[in-house]
């Protein structure tokens, strides 16, 4: 067993070309070779990224003598240093222009960075302190930022300590210029960052946040996990993505749908989707990052980690992320019904969902879910829109099971109590034994169903107890996601997703069963002309509904070749939803606003 820590140093080489420095020492060890290596993939997002590739050098040499040592590279990933059990110090260079919250990138006004694409571990040394100290840059202003625990604030450095490796790298870190504010929840202060200069309104993004903080604290109870969490959002023209981590989580977002200073305080559609994904991401710090599946807590970052259990945790993450903002007042229960329309639209839509169930999209994400391609809509389904669906139906056949004693929030303390508290990893048969062995109540069949089989979930059954009713209708337009709409929807189909070309419209996804597949249209199709008039998506839509006869004819290209062909005319089918309020009463009760 190896006593002492692990000391690494990291620094900006040159935020123009995307590079930084790390500087490892390991100290004096019995074993005459070292192994190193860099996770392939990290925790939370289940798909090897091989991180190794972006370390573009690497040299190692004795710390006492400074001789260079022989180092070897095992794999894409592993390096072996000659150390005759000797102290040894590693050098290496890194690559960083992934602008995601998996990865690293480094721009003009701030370096991101998560352990995982930066920190080599050291086989035999998981277990040791881990020392990091990151040399301050030579660009005004900028700090660093992270929920590592600060050990020093020195004139040249900032330095911190954590117990092992596996917390080593679930602290990203932001060094840069930022907008920084914290706010306090009953006893635990949370932190928000946006990355470089901006004008939002942050104060407003933390009032707003702070009754979501609340909501998840209380539902798991005291004591808490944490003392200090930090959201840090790195804001970008486009892009989207939230990853989960032990303090901290990382969010990507458009700078453009926050609120900024002075605006109105109403809540746009985009800013409602930060708030959910604040609350999906901060709901992980207990339900994935202490509660969690047993392969997951000590996983093996060298390789896929398989678990047919995601649909438990971002499935009922994906639940709670949006039923939150309409319990704390956040949004209407009538926009938060649309929101749960749109997600069930989306499973209408989706051939896969009769492939694929989700305890295996859970199993398979790693090659389906995380690499997917325009065919997926016909072939997967995803553990995050059918198991939050899934989650929402729980919730009501438990309630009815029980006359209204149990629901989805007493399941997740108990699933708190028993797992999440020692962190001991759940078992893949967790949530029916729970509900029976805690409960008394069998949801076998409901799980044969929805979870372990490829049966839509039957909500119809109970939301009539909740007073409200599920309606299905035809699209109003291309855009249509589902919700309440006084709109006229469409006649007619054309069963295919297009976007504009320069020409005409490039087809994107090809629906199965409906009248595109039919006719031979293929992804990337592009569409010119039907019935000898070129075509936006309004005049296509136009034509599709006016027309009486059996079918039009289409003028495509298709990589480089002219075709035409005849589109069979289709009335459009119902599979978008939209949740009528029939008893306001019953459905306050149901969201705790009584």
């Amino acid at each position: 067993m190896n006593s002492a820590s692990l000391h690494y140093q990291l620094s900006i080489y040159s935020w123009q070309q995307h590079l930084f420095d790390v500087m490892l020492t390991v100290p004096s060890h019995e074993s005459q070779t070292l192994s190193l290596t860099l996770p392939s993939w990290i925790p939370g997002s289940y798909m090897v990224r091989d991180f190794a590739k972006n370390i573009v050098s690497l040299a190692a040499k004795n710390t006492e003598s400074d001789e260079p040592i022989a180092c070897a590279k095992l794999d894409k990933q592993t390096w072996e240093v000659e150390t005759q059990g000797e102290a040894v110090t590693i050098t290496y260079r890194v690559h960083a222009n992934d602008l995601s919250v998996r990865s690293a990138f480094i721009n003009d006004e701030y370096a991101f960075i998560n352990g995982t694409s930066a920190f080599l571990s050291v086989e035999g040394f998981e277990q040791q302190p881990c020392k990091l100290q990151i040399i301050k840059p030579a660009v005004a202003n900028w700090r660093a930022y992270t929920s590592m625990p600060m050990t020093d604030d020195m004139p040249d450095s900032w330095e911190y300590e954590v117990a092992d490796y596996a917390e080593f790298i679930d602290h990203p870190l932001y060094i840069g210029v930022c907008n920084f504010h914290s706010f306090e929840v009953e006893g635990v202060t949370f932190e928000l960052l946006f990355s470089g200069r901006n004008n939002l309104d942050i104060e407003r993004i933390a009032n707003d946040l702070t009754p979501i903080c609340k909501h998840h604290m209380q539902l798991f109870g005291d004591p808490q996990p944490i003392k200090r969490y930090l959201f840090m959002t790195l804001l970008a023209d486009t892009g989207f993505g939230g990853l989960e981590h032990r303090d901290s989580t990382a969010l990507l977002f458009p700078r453009f749908d926050l609120p900024m200073v002075g605006e109105s305080d109403t809540k746009t559609d985009g800013y409602i989707t930060f708030l959910s994904l604040c609350s999906h991401e901060l709901f992980h710090t207990w339900h994935v990052k202490r509660i969690k599946p047993e392969v997951m807590v000590k996983p093996n970052l060298q390789k896929e980690t398989y678990t047919n259990q995601l649909w438990i945790y971002e499935g009922f993450t994906s639940f709670y992320d949006d039923v939150t903002l309409a319990r704390v007042g956040a949004i209407s229960p009538q926009k938060y019904l649309d929101i749960v329309s749109q997600n069930i639209t989306r499973l209408l839509q989706n051939a896969g969902r009769f492939k694929q169930s989700v305890a295996e999209s859970s199993f398979d994400a790693w090659t389906k879910f995380y690499k997917q391609d325009a065919s997926a809509t016909n072939a997967i389904v995803s553990y995050y829109t059918k198991g939050g669906i899934i989650a929402f139906g729980l919730d009501l056949l438990l309630r009815e099971k029980s006359n209204n004693e149990i629901n989805l929030d007493l399941l997740m303390r108990h699933l708190w109590d028993q797992y999440g508290r020692d962190e001991k990893g759940t078992p893949d048969d967790v949530i029916a034994t729970v509900c029976k062995q805690d409960f008394d109540i069998d949801i076998s069949d409901y799980l044969a169903d929805v979870v372990y089989g490829t049966k839509d979930v039957p909500l119809e059954n109970w939301l009539s107890n909740i007073g409200v009713e599920l309606l299905t209708r035809t699209k109003v337009s291309a855009d249509d996601k589902g919700g309440k709409t006084s709109a006229e929807g469409m006649k007619r189909q054309l069963g295919a997703n297009c976007k504009p070309a320069p020409i005409g419209l490039t087809v994107t996804q090809v629906f199965e069963g409906l009248a595109a597949a039919d006719a031979g249209i293929m992804v990337n199709d592009i569409i010119i002309a039907v019935n000898g008039f070129v075509v936006n998506q309004a005049k296509l839509q136009r034509i599709l509904d006016a027309t009486n006869t059996g079918q039009v004819s289409l003028s495509l290209i298709r990589d480089g070749r002219f075709l035409t062909g005849d589109l069979d005319i289709r009335n459009a089918r119902e599979d978008v939803c939209n949740f009528s309020i029939v008893d306001e009463r019953k459905f306050s009760a149901w969201l705790g606003l009584n």
